[in-house]
């Protein structure tokens, strides 16, 4: 079972992530969602990029760009078409698919075996999400779900193959590639998609420097170094912790309620992540890319 520190270091990324929704919804202006993600990535890319002070060595620049738009952009763009296209809590019910997803994606790519455990955790995980969120009015969107599934499908094969091809560099320097090659990718996409910013406020900056500086370079190191030591299936289940998070800010910050279904999803999404670990007491046979480092 992966050590308790790398767990809750790892935990404490999608924690952060769930204040996304109260940041966006309180801080930033309404109808930018890819400029906002462009923002998001590329600025905080080129600082940590300005820390470490070092470009990927040839042959690695495919792979940083193909995990900067598995982790960032296509991700980040499909997540929010699903977003525009469904209710809130059909668009995160979808994309907690992810952690199934990875089970498999990380059997093909690095030997990892399909754990029952683990896929009980990550079909509690996703009815957890269902009962945090989803209402019986949600309406269902053909692209919307198609968009959904495709971002959760990114962001699995983004966490495998960040397993997978682990480079002789820092977590910073990794992360610092991943966000600046998604933020290039984002780039031209805002530009085509979006009319440029109005004038930005105050409260729009700090909103922005919280989402670039906590929510992407900081977060994103600590999500890397989970990857590198903990099995895919087990990280990608902490991603519960999002919704989870997103739901217990509204309650305390906006004023929302919180019913008993909502508490029962809790105690499920809560109990997924812990089976999730479980599941790693059991013996496993990695392929030797994906060797847990010490």
């Amino acid at each position: 079972m992966p050590r308790i520190s790398d767990l809750l270091l790892t935990a404490l990324a999608p924690a952060i992530w769930g204040s996304t929704y109260v940041v966006t919804t309180e801080f930033l202006p309404d109808g930018y969602p890819v400029t906002v993600a462009l923002l998001r990535a590329l600025p905080a890319g080129l600082l940590l990029l300005l820390i470490a002070r070092r470009l990927p060595e040839y042959g690695w620049w495919g792979r940083v760009f193909l995990l900067g738009a598995f982790n960032f952009a296509i991700f980040w763009a499909l997540l929010f078409v699903a977003a525009y296209r469904l209710p809130g809590g059909v668009a995160a019910t979808v994309g907690a698919v992810q952690p199934l997803i990875v089970i498999f994606l990380a059997r093909i790519a690095l030997g990892s075996p399909i754990l029952a455990l683990s896929i009980v955790a990550a079909l509690a995980g996703m009815a957890g999400v269902a009962l945090l969120i989803l209402t019986p009015e949600a309406a269902l969107d053909p692209l919307g779900i198609a968009a959904g599934l495709g971002g959760a499908a990114s962001m699995a094969a983004g966490t495998v193959l960040s397993r997978k091809w682990q480079p002789p560099v820092s977590l910073l320097t990794f992360t610092a590639w991943q966000l600046t090659a998604g933020g290039l990718l984002l780039l031209p996409l805002a530009l085509w998609l979006e009319p440029p910013l109005p004038a930005l406020s105050t409260e729009n900056i700090l909103g922005l420097v919280y989402l670039g500086l906590i929510g992407a370079a900081f977060t994103y190191v600590l999500w890397f170094r989970g990857i590198s030591r903990i099995e895919p299936s087990a990280v990608s289940a902490l991603g519960f912790l999002s919704p989870l998070t997103a739901v217990v800010l509204g309650w305390l910050v906006l004023d929302q309620s919180l019913t008993d279904l909502q508490m029962i999803g809790v105690i499920a999404v809560l109990g997924s992540v812990w089976l999730s670990q479980f599941a790693g007491l059991r013996p496993r046979h990695l392929a030797p890319a994906a060797a847990e480092r010490p």
